[in-house]
């Protein structure tokens, strides 16, 4: 029996797209030759990605996926994280199912044995630590109502989804239930939006899931202001504390901006070596948020913690870190 009285065993539990990332580190030529813009997000076919697969090489193939690198990250910083995603039953899928359980995060959404294989995501970074992305969405985007594990949602201090899901009405749907059962549950639901093409295509339902049902919203400066129809940052923040309690809106190089009740903070970003990689910083400064919150830290500290793990992860290859997180926080915090 699950009521609200009842204490989560799960700090957060999300749901978002299961892919393998597979970095590749390369020049501008390639990108050029490829006709790819860089810094952008593509989606590819299965054919396309099989194709870029195989023409490059020096690769590193970790699970990735937004939510999931976030809950990696809480997991690494000693919280109880779960995740619900969808893999195929092949090997890019037991790569996934492998990886993500090295870093302590629990997986249990059973493989799926028929229809598209296991997302990828070939993310090509440059000398000047930029990404250029292509991903293939394969089986990730198949989530079903059927796949969430609702005792998962019910035991979970926070929900976390992941805007990149909405582009499947399966999903969708999914997402919604969970929210409900979250909400139901005395639960608190977070929400990243992911992508501006993203929130591009369902601007409109966007802005209610966050009015309806969402308490923390994750956004980079591009997102928040392509959600509100703007090219000035300062209006869409404007309309966001209309909207959200709490939200992260993070701003590159310059750190972030915590909306809290209707106030805005700045949190100045934490620069802890030169960026080669910016790939996962969003996810990260999420995960080190969201366990901050499940800590039952006040958001401004929730926020810093963020942006630590964030300037670490820059600093290295992929979104899983080399050092003990715990450890760099701590350094970083003590009075």
């Amino acid at each position: 029996m699950n009521n609200k009285t009842s204490d989560p065993s799960l700090d957060i539990v999300g749901i978002g797209n299961a892919i393998v990332d597979v970095l590749i580190t390369t020049d501008d030529s390639l990108l050029k030759r490829l006709s790819f813009n860089k810094g952008s997000m593509t989606l590819i076919d299965e054919d396309k990605a099989k194709e870029l697969y195989e023409i490059t090489t020096n690769r590193i193939q970790r699970s990735g996926g937004s939510v999931a690198n976030s809950l990696a990250c809480v997991a690494q910083l000693g919280g109880k994280a779960a995740f619900i995603g969808r893999v195929r039953d092949d090997k890019l899928g037991e790569i996934f199912t492998e990886e993500i359980s090295t870093t302590g995060t629990i997986f249990k959404t059973p493989p799926s044995s028929v229809g598209p294989s296991t997302a990828r995501c070939l993310i090509f970074v440059t000398p000047d630590a930029q990404r250029t992305m292509c991903t293939y969405l394969g089986a990730s985007v198949l989530l079903e109502p059927k796949d969430i594990d609702l005792s998962a949602v019910r035991e979970a201090k926070i929900l976390y989804l992941e805007g990149y899901l909405w582009d499947n009405q399966a999903a969708k749907n999914a997402f919604i239930k969970a929210s409900e059962i979250a909400k139901n549950s005395g639960r608190k639901v977070a929400l990243s939006l992911s992508d501006s093409f993203c929130v591009n295509r369902h601007r409109e339902s966007f802005i209610k899931l966050v009015e309806n049902h969402i308490d923390i919203l994750f956004a980079n400066e591009d997102e928040i202001t392509t959600l509100y129809k703007t090219s000035s940052l300062n209006t869409a923040l404007e309309e966001l504390k209309k909207k959200c309690a709490l939200a992260a809106i993070t701003i590159g190089e310059k750190g972030s901006i915590l909306i809290l009740n209707g106030k805005e903070i700045k949190i100045d970003p934490f620069i802890l070596g030169k960026a080669i990689d910016t790939t996962g910083a969003g996810d990260l400064y999420a995960g080190g948020f969201l366990k901050g919150l499940a800590d039952g830290l006040k958001p401004e500290l929730s926020a810093k913690i963020g942006s630590i793990c964030a300037g670490q992860i820059v600093t290295q290859l992929g979104s899983r870190s080399n050092i003990d997180l715990l450890n760099l926080i701590n350094s970083h915090l003590e009075p």
